[in-house]
């Protein structure tokens, strides 16, 4: 079965955090300049939220043109659904359609590992899905031939 883990490996380390008392409008700099889509919230040193492109973009419609006066804490999803490394990615998909949660963060105890998106979750299947294929290709390659038996 595929871990979190080995999909965290193959992505990368790479992580983007903001604080909660950061502005929206840094927050939508940040992810824009990074082309990003979520970025993990920290507050000395432990997760305190997520915030996406979904919470900006409600905000922007319910109070329009005030990213530059509002804190990240005010908009931000404070209790975001989170995984381990050692978690199964089955049950990273189900929870993901579950809590319509497009960035999960990735967390080793109190130590934030990562970010794992819907993006990465589809990639890491499809990757799954080839290296299968190719697999079960080339047993069935291997696969003894009627004429083989013939000769017994």
């Amino acid at each position: 079965m595929l871990k979190i883990s080995e999909v965290l490996r193959v992505k990368g380390n790479i992580l983007y955090t903001a604080t909660p008392d950061q502005s929206v409008a840094e927050a939508i700099a940040t992810m824009s300049e990074r082309d990003i889509g979520s970025l993990v919230i920290m507050e000395q040193g432990e997760l305190t939220g997520m915030l996406t492109f979904r919470e900006i973009i409600r905000h922007l419609h319910e109070a329009p043109g005030s990213t530059e006066n509002t804190t990240i804490r005010k908009i931000m999803d404070d209790a975001p659904v989170s995984v381990s490394p050692n978690t199964e990615a089955e049950e990273v998909r189900r929870l993901m359609l579950e809590h319509h949660a497009r960035y999960v963060p990735v967390m080793d105890g109190p130590v934030l590992m990562g970010v794992i998106s819907f993006y990465d979750m589809a990639r890491a299947m499809l990757e799954a899905s080839k290296f299968e294929n190719k697999m079960l290709k080339a047993y069935i390659r291997d696969w003894p031939g009627e004429a083989e038996e013939d000769k017994e």
